[in-house]
Order: structure tokens, then sequence, then C-alpha cells
């Protein structure tokens, strides 16, 4: 009995010692990971404020793919909640909480961790910083902080990495398959034929310029900052969205002559010499393509709108222009997949039968 005694004393006095260690050994932690990524801030943001994209890219998907998730009726903004169940004891069971948003700038949540030991909470934090001199990057944060329980010390102790190595590497790889994803989201396109199309016509206000095809884009802009400035300078109104005009493909040469303008409501006399020019466009019959996506697949919408007119038997208007109608602005739409191209190919209007 009394060596029964003695084990219980020794015992005892390993636990009072393990219960100092561990209650006076610091259990803070924070862990932040970043990545530059090739995407506006508001994109990589609407991506990851709904807890529904999350399954896209968590880092705990590959780790059970038979992962649980139960989503809340809200799953962004202020209140969003998610939670998951799995067998698999790296990931466990859970939920989030989304506490605080700025949006394209920050996002505030608090994590549960359901265990063996006990309910365990941390706070994550997301930031979305442009990256000085190129908006179209964003340097994005993605961290974890909190302070572990007793119990927790004394599991972490005897697991083969600490705490803070466990987040940086899930969060590392989070971080690389959220790039992707929003990646391939911004890459998404489709094109549609909408047949035959009036155009009616109307005044506006360009500006022309001859360049290379693949320089095409740049020199677009140039000129439409010209035509907007000049419209600026002497308050005149737009009276619709902006648009190219193609007056001349080479592509022999691999070059063309077009002209960018936009729609004004009656015609505006133009100083001499003035690079913006004033010009009517007369109402005319067209084939309609629309392209949502990336300006980058225009030329897959010219060829499928070319492809529609032969194989309906349609004849292309031999003094019309075909030209392209800019529905969104890239500046209030910074995702390329959800911007909307209208392009115009204009036919020989098809007589009724008597």
């Amino acid at each position: 009995m009394k060596f029964l005694k003695y084990i219980f004393f020794l015992l005892l006095i390993v636990i009072i010692v393990g219960a100092l260690y561990f209650g006076t050994k610091d259990g803070t932690y924070e862990v932040a990971e970043s990545k530059i990524m090739d995407a506006p801030a508001s994109v990589i943001y609407d991506n990851v404020k709904d807890y529904k994209n999350w399954q896209n890219w968590g880092p705990w998907m590959t780790v059970d793919p038979d992962i649980n998730i139960t989503y809340a009726e809200k799953t962004e903004g202020e209140g969003a909640t998610y939670s998951w169940t799995s067998d698999n004891m790296e990931v466990g069971n859970g939920s989030m909480e989304t506490l605080k948003v700025i949006p394209n700038k920050e996002i505030e949540q608090k994590i549960t961790f359901n265990t063996p030991i006990g309910d365990s909470k941390s706070d994550v934090f997301w930031k979305f910083e442009p990256v000085e001199g190129t908006p179209s990057q964003t340097k994005v944060t993605w961290g974890m902080k909190g302070e572990q329980s007793l119990l927790e010390k004394v599991f972490m102790t005897f697991q083969d990495e600490d705490l803070e190595t466990s987040i940086s590497t899930m969060y590392q790889e989070g971080l690389s398959n959220l790039e992707k994803d929003v990646k391939d989201e911004m890459q998404r396109f489709e094109i549609t034929v909408d047949g035959i199309t009036k155009y009616g016509g109307g005044y506006y206000l360009y500006a022309t310029t001859a360049a290379r095809i693949q320089d095409v884009g740049m020199k677009m802009g140039q000129l439409m900052n010209e035509v907007t400035s000049f419209m600026t300078q002497n308050n005149i109104a737009m009276s619709g969205p902006t648009f190219t005009v193609y007056n001349q493909i080479d592509e022999g040469n691999g070059t063309a002559i077009f002209s960018t303008g936009a729609p004004v409501r009656e015609k505006i006399e133009t100083p001499n010499g003035s690079p913006v020019i004033s010009g009517y466009m007369e109402p005319v019959t067209t084939i309609k393509v629309i392209l949502k996506g990336d300006y980058k697949n225009l030329q897959e919408a010219y060829t499928k709108g070319a492809n529609f007119i032969i194989k309906n038997g349609y004849t292309p208007h031999p003094t019309a222009k075909m030209f392209e109608v800019y529905a969104t602005n890239p500046k209030e739409v910074p995702n390329p997949s959800n911007w909307i191209t209208e392009i115009y190919l204009p036919i020989l209007e098809i007589e009724t039968p008597q």
C-alpha cells in the first residue's frame, strides 16, 4: 500500500508540475500569410466574402473530400455563418461566423473548432490591398489569432507540428488555391448569337487612328480618353455606351483603321483641327453577337457571327462597317467575366415576300 501511495504522490507531483509548466507557457498565437494575386481587390473580395465559394479553394477539401458542409440562409456579409463536420481528425467539426466587413478591403470572422477537449475559438482576418502602381494586382492576407487553453497547449505539445506551423501551411495552400479559382473565374466567357437586329444609328463623337491589330486595345483606350475629355470640357452628355467602328482591317499586314466614340443626342459642331469629330451612323440591319467575358475573346465572337451569316445565307453589307458596343465599363465592373460587348455585323436587308 505504501508503494501505491508513493506512486500516487509521484503522479500528483507530475500533474502539478505539468500544470504549472503549461499554465505559465504563452499560449497566444497569430499567424498571417500573404500572396500577391493578378486580380483586382474587389474580384478577390467578392469570392472570399461568400462561404459557398470556400469549398472551391479551401485547403481542408483536399484533406477530407467527404467533409459535410452546412450553409446558413445568409452566407455573405456580417452575420453570415456556415458549419462543417468531418470524420477526419485533422479537419474535425466546427463553424465560422462573419463579424465585420469593409467591402473590398477587410473581413473579420470568428472560427470555432469543436474538439474532444472542448470548443476552441479564434479570430480570422482577411485584408485585400491593391499593389501600388498596379491596381490589377492585390496583396491578399489571410490570418488567424487567438489563445490556446491549458488542455490545447498540452495536446499540441505531442503533435508533429506546432499550431502556428500547421495554420501557416494550410493558409499558404488555401491562398494558392484561391488565386487559381479567381483566375479561372475571370477567364470564363460565353458567346451568344442574337440573330438579326435593327440598329437605330444616330449622332456620335469619335476619334480615329490606325494601329497594329495587337495594339488596338491600347490605342482604343487613348482615343476614348480624347473623346471623353472633349465631352467633359464642353459639358456634352453621352446618350448611350461607348463603341468602336472598324473602318478597315488589313489582315495581311495585321493592321486596322478604327474609330472609337460615344453617341450624343444631336449633331455637335467640333472645332477645325480637333481630333474629335462629329459623325452620324445610318440605321442598319445587323447580325448581333453578345460576348460576356474578357475582350481577348472578341475574335472568337466575331468568328461565330461570321459563321452564322454564312450558315443562314445572309449577305454582308458592302459598305456599312462592323462595330462593337461596350455595354459595361471595366472601371465599374472589374471582373472581366462580367464584361458585356455587343458586336454588330451589318448585312443587306432581307426583302420580305409580298
